[in-house]
């Protein structure tokens, strides 16, 4: 009878698995990113089986302390500039991206679970508890002003469409490239125009947006739409957009980091598969082959033409209440390293490349502390690892910094079309459903044995 039951047990497994199977067979569409991924997690997982990773886990993360600052009350009356916005001011945030911003594998203790975007863990935009169980902006900004709304809640999944009650306004999407940008944008300010329980006009706004990294990761695939002219004119177009759309608003542009650094992320483990697979033409390349050096050269173009749009162009300098920072904490930081001076790997995903929640909250931080730092005088951090104690806003200047409005109103022309020839969009849908009844089918009874 025990061998009938083992029997019966094995053979309702084997039932879900195929429900499971039968499910997944929709077709799924999604960038190249996610078809690539895919692709790396079933080589990972057919050869060497489901690993586990239970340090990245957040549960192993220590106690944080309260921000204790003198000062967290807003200003006596709504400020009409954006160089007189305080903290506590701040009504509503967002943040627009890729997978560094949908924190994507940000817990993930196993393959399996890299597609989760742990977008409540967020650096710049995850909302879940307060600064005692995270440290992310909105946490550290729920100190100043405890209603705040925007922040993101619950995870979602990369492969499946989001609910607003979850993503909140964390509008990124995982393996996004700039050129798709302006969607993202347009979609944020339908979405606050709409948003109920806020006041559009007259709510002070923080945006953060980090884009560009996916564009070098598939540089090599499409020199040209992939090149530093076609993100500098779709952050261009993105940033028009809202300079002319959105009221009340400081946005903060991340300045990119110096992707090739991640190479050195690589201890020849399983989950390192995985970035031969999502970011191949950083990850593949000799060292000090020509195809490399021609990475690093764009990755450098990609910052200067960063810096020379939002910073020395003046672009965004014209309107009273609305401004846009560059924020350059990540422009030349090294990877984490432990106290033996090795790569420290409780900072990255099990793929060897995302942040986990220990990383977002170095970015947290970092972003924050810019945030407080004038122009030219903007810290920069030297490495993930690095000790980051937030600070607190000045007695003699108590406001986030901007640049100071000029007189004159106006902004530069907006290039309404660009040529996006070559994008393409494939299914993934198979190798999605392989992906999971192979993990499945790994888990039944006696498939390990």
């Amino acid at each position: 009878m025990k061998g009938t039951r083992e029997d019966i047990r094995k053979m309702a497994a084997l039932q879900v698995t195929l429900l499971i199977c039968m499910l997944y067979l929709n077709p799924v569409h999604a960038v190249d990113w996610m078809a690539n991924y895919m692709d790396g997690m079933i080589e990972q997982i057919s050869r060497y089986g489901l690993q586990q990773f239970p340090e990245k886990a957040a549960g192993r993360m220590s106690y944080h302390r309260q921000l204790a600052c003198p000062d967290t009350s807003p200003s006596p009356l709504t400020p009409t500039t954006a160089d007189r916005v305080k903290p506590a001011d701040v009504k509503i945030v967002a943040a627009l991206g890729d997978s560094l911003t949908t924190a994507i594998g940000a817990n993930a203790t196993n393959v399996l679970q890299l597609p989760t975007e742990y977008r409540q863990f967020s650096w710049s935009i995850g909302g879940y508890g307060n600064i005692s169980d995270v440290i992310t902006l909105p946490n550290i900004l729920k100190i100043f002003n405890p209603d705040l709304v925007g922040f993101a809640k619950r995870s979602t999944l990369t492969y499946r469409p989001a609910e607003l009650e979850a993503t909140g306004l964390n509008l990124a999407k995982t393996g996004a490239n700039s050129y798709l940008f302006p969607e993202q944008t347009r979609h944020l300010i339908d979405t606050l125009k709409t948003l109920p329980g806020i006041n559009y006009e007259e709510d002070w706004k923080v945006i953060t947006i980090f884009i560009g990294a996916n564009d070098l990761c598939d540089y090599c695939k499409n020199k040209t739409l992939f090149s530093v002219e076609t993100f500098i004119s779709s952050v261009t177009e993105s940033l028009d957009m809202m300079q002319k759309e959105l009221p009340r608003s400081i946005v903060n542009v991340v300045q990119l980091l110096q992707i090739y650094k991640l190479r050195q992320v690589n201890d020849n483990s399983l989950g390192c598969i995985l970035q031969r697979s999502f970011c191949a033409c950083v990850v593949k390349p000799k060292e000090n082959s020509p195809e490399l050096l021609e990475v690093m050269d764009q990755n450098r173009q990609f910052q200067e033409k960063l810096e020379d749009l939002i910073v020395k162009s003046r672009r965004y300098d014209g309107k009273r209440d609305f401004a846009v920072v560059l924020q350059p904490f990540l422009q030349h930081v090294e990877p984490a390293i432990d106290q033996s001076g090795q790569i420290d790997y409780s900072f990255f995903t099990p793929d060897c490349f995302h942040l986990t929640i220990k990383g977002h909250e170095q970015m947290a931080k970092a972003l924050w502390n810019n945030m407080l730092q004038p122009v030219g005088k903007k810290s920069l951090l030297e490495r993930f690892s690095d000790d980051i104690e937030p600070l607190c806003p000045s007695e003699d200047h108590p406001y986030i910094y901007t640049r100071k409005p000029e007189d004159t109103e106006g902004r530069g022309d907006t290039e309404d079309e660009r040529n996006v020839d070559g994008a393409s969009s494939v299914p993934v849908g198979s190798r999605l459903l392989t992906a999971l009844c192979l993990i499945t089918l790994i888990a039944l009874p006696g498939a390990s044995s």
